[in-house]
C-alpha cells in the first residue's frame, strides 16, 4: 500500500509559564499593603525556625525615607537590575493590566459615595476593621476546601472599594495560573464567585451596576414588587439609568402609584454594597494605612518614606547557619539521619533567605515606583491641584523604571500614599488623556473639571445643552466633541441638561 503524505495546519493555544519559584514570591509580597505584608512576615517567622528577626530591631527606624534627588533608574544601582523580573505575559493579561488606573465610568442614576474632595482627610488609625476582613470573617465560617478558600479570598482582595468585581474571571483564572499554580476553570470560579456574592451586605461582588442591583433585589422576599424591579433592571436599564421614568411606566403599563412603589424601592438600593459597612458602622471603619508618605518642601523640593510599620528586619538564624556549617564539614563522616537533618537545616536556610531576598526587592520596587509617579506627577505633589494631574497610564511608569507592566499593576493595587494634599490610592494619579485633531494630549481629569465647573455654575433654569457646554470648554482650549462631552458628563454622575432644569 502505497503510503503517502498529508500536511496539516493545526492552531493551539498554550500558556507559557517561565517564572522561577523565587519570582513568584517577590510578585506576591509586592502586591501586598502593608498590613497583609506584616502577617505574611509573622506567618513565615512562625514557619521556618531558620528565619528572625534582626537582634536590636526596636531601635530600628519605622520609616524608610528616600528624596528625588536621583533618577528611577538610578535610584535603587545594579542590584535591582540584576534581579528585575522578566516574566512572560500574554496579549490579554497585559491589556487587561494596563485598565488598571484609568478613571472609573460611574453611571450618572447614583451620587453614593465621597467624592475625592472628601477623600482629602487625614488618614484614620485605629483596631477598627474594614470591609474587606468582614468578608474574610465570613468566608472562615464557610466549609471550603483549601483550595476554593484560597480563591475566594482572592476574589475578596479583587473587589473594587465599592464592592463591585471588575476584573474578568478569566483574567482571575489566569493570574491564578501564572502566579499561585492555580488551575482553576470558569466553571469553578463563577461557583465560587456565586458563593461570595451571597455574603453580606447584599450585591457584594457583582460584576456591573446592573448585576449588584439585580442581587440585592434578590435577596428579597419573592413578591410582585420584586418581579416589577427585576423586570426593570432586565428589560429597561438603559432608561432607568437616563431616568425616563415616563418611559419605563408606559412600556411596562403601570400605573402612577405601581411605578411610584418600584422606582422608589429602586433607588433605595445601595450602588456601592462595599460602602455599606463602613456606612452603617461609622466611617472610621475604614481604615487606611498608607505605605508611602510624600512630603513637598516649602522650597519646592519632594522627598517621601516607604512604611515599614510593624515589619521587623530579617535574618537568618545564627544557630541554624551554625548548623549547617558544622554538618557541611562533616560529610564523610555522616550518618543516613545526619544527611536527612542536613537536608532539612539547608532547606530551611535557603528558603529563609530567598525571603529576605524576596522582602529586599519588594522594598526596592515599591520605592522605584513611587519615584517614578512622583516624577511624573511632580506638579500635583507640589500644588495639589487635581487639574495638574497628567495623563498617564501603567505603561508611562513602566517605562521610567523598567520593571515589568504587570509589576507596576501589582505595586499600584491596594496601596495608599499620604501627602501635603490628602491621602490618595495610588490608583488615583492614574488616568487615561484625550488627543485632539492637532496630537496634543490632555488630561480628561482636567477635562472632566471643567466640565463639572461649568454646569455647577449655569443658570438652573437654562442648563447647557452638550453641545453648548462643547462650544463653552473650546473656548476654555478643551475641543473635544460632543458626544465625548456627554461621555464625561455621565461619568461626572451628571443628568442631561433636562434633568437639570430647576
Amino acid at each position: 500500500m502505497p503510503q503517502s503524505q498529508i500536511q496539516e495546519q493545526r492552531q493551539e493555544q498554550r500558556l507559557v509559564q517561565s517564572i522561577s519559584a523565587q519570582q513568584l514570591l517577590q510578585s506576591q509580597l509586592i502586591e501586598l499593603p502593608l498590613q497583609q505584608m506584616a502577617d505574611r512576615i509573622e506567618t513565615e517567622l512562625h514557619d521556618n525556625p531558620a528565619l528572625e528577626k534582626s537582634v536590636g530591631d526596636d531601635d530600628a527606624a519605622s520609616w524608610e525615607q528616600s528624596d528625588m534627588g536621583d533618577s528611577p533608574e538610578a535610584a535603587d544601582g545594579d542590584d535591582y537590575d540584576s534581579q528585575r523580573e522578566r516574566e512572560e505575559r500574554s496579549d490579554a493579561l497585559d491589556a487587561a493590566l494596563e485598565n488598571i488606573g484609568r478613571d472609573d465610568e460611574d453611571l450618572p442614576v447614583y451620587q453614593g459615595g465621597h467624592q475625592w474632595s472628601e477623600e482629602k482627610e487625614s488618614a484614620i488609625y485605629g483596631e477598627e476593621r474594614s470591609f474587606y476582613d468582614m468578608l474574610m470573617d465570613q468566608v472562615g465560617e464557610l466549609e471550603l476546601t483549601q483550595t476554593d478558600r484560597f480563591v475566594m479570598e482572592y476574589l475578596i482582595q479583587s473587589l473594587d472599594d465599592d464592592g463591585l468585581l471588575r476584573t474578568p474571571l478569566d483574567d482571575i483564572c489566569e493570574q491564578l495560573a501564572i502566579y499561585h499554580g492555580i488551575d482553576l476553570g470558569e466553571q469553578d470560579a463563577e461557583r465560587l464567585l456565586h458563593t461570595l456574592q451571597q455574603l453580606d451586605p447584599a450585591g457584594i461582588g457583582g460584576r456591573s451596576l446592573r448585576e449588584c442591583l439585580r442581587l440585592q433585589v434578590e435577596r428579597r422576599k419573592p413578591s410582585e414588587l420584586t418581579t416589577l424591579m427585576l423586570r426593570v433592571i432586565d428589560e429597561h436599564f438603559e432608561e432607568f439609568k437616563k431616568k425616563h421614568w415616563e418611559r419605563i411606566q408606559q412600556l411596562m403599563q403601570l400605573s402612577d402609584a405601581q411605578a411610584d412603589i418600584v422606582l422608589s424601592e429602586l433607588r433605595r438600593l445601595n450602588p456601592k454594597p462595599g460602602t455599606a459597612m463602613g456606612d452603617t458602622m461609622g466611617r472610621s471603619m475604614q481604615q487606611i494605612t498608607p505605605d508611602f508618605i510624600v512630603d513637598t518642601n516649602d522650597d519646592g523640593s519632594i522627598s517621601f518614606q516607604l512604611n515599614s510599620g510593624d515589619m521587623p528586619r530579617l535574618e537568618i538564624s545564627q544557630s541554624f547557619a551554625d548548623l549547617l556549617k558544622d554538618f557541611q564539614n562533616n560529610k564523610e563522616r555522616m550518618s543516613r539521619q545526619q544527611k536527612e537533618a542536613l537536608l532539612y537545616t539547608k532547606q530551611k536556610v535557603e528558603a529563609a533567605q530567598n525571603f529576605i531576598d524576596a522582602v529586599e526587592q519588594r522594598r526596592q520596587t515599591l520605592t522605584r515606583t513611587m519615584k517614578a509617579i512622583i516624577q511624573l506627577q511632580k506638579p500635583f505633589f507640589e500644588e495639589g491641584d487635581e487639574e495638574l494631574l497628567r495623563p498617564m497610564i501603567l505603561k508611562d511608569v513602566a517605562a521610567l523604571t523598567g520593571q515589568d507592566l504587570s509589576t507596576v499593576s501589582r505595586v499600584s493595587n491596594s496601596k495608599y500614599v499620604q501627602t501635603r494634599w490628602g491621602t490618595f490610592p495610588l490608583k488615583f494619579f492614574f488616568s487615561d488623556g484625550y488627543v485632539t485633531q492637532s496630537g496634543e494630549e490632555l488630561s480628561t481629569r482636567k477635562i472632566k473639571a471643567a466640565l463639572r465647573t461649568l454646569i455647577e455654575a449655569e443658570d438652573k433654569h437654562k442648563p447647557m445643552s452638550d453641545d453648548a457646554l462643547r462650544v463653552a470648554l473650546e473656548q476654555q482650549g478643551f475641543p473635544i466633541a460632543r458626544r465625548t462631552v456627554a461621555k464625561y458628563r455621565e461619568q461626572l454622575g451628571l443628568p442631561v441638561a433636562r434633568l437639570r432644569k430647576a
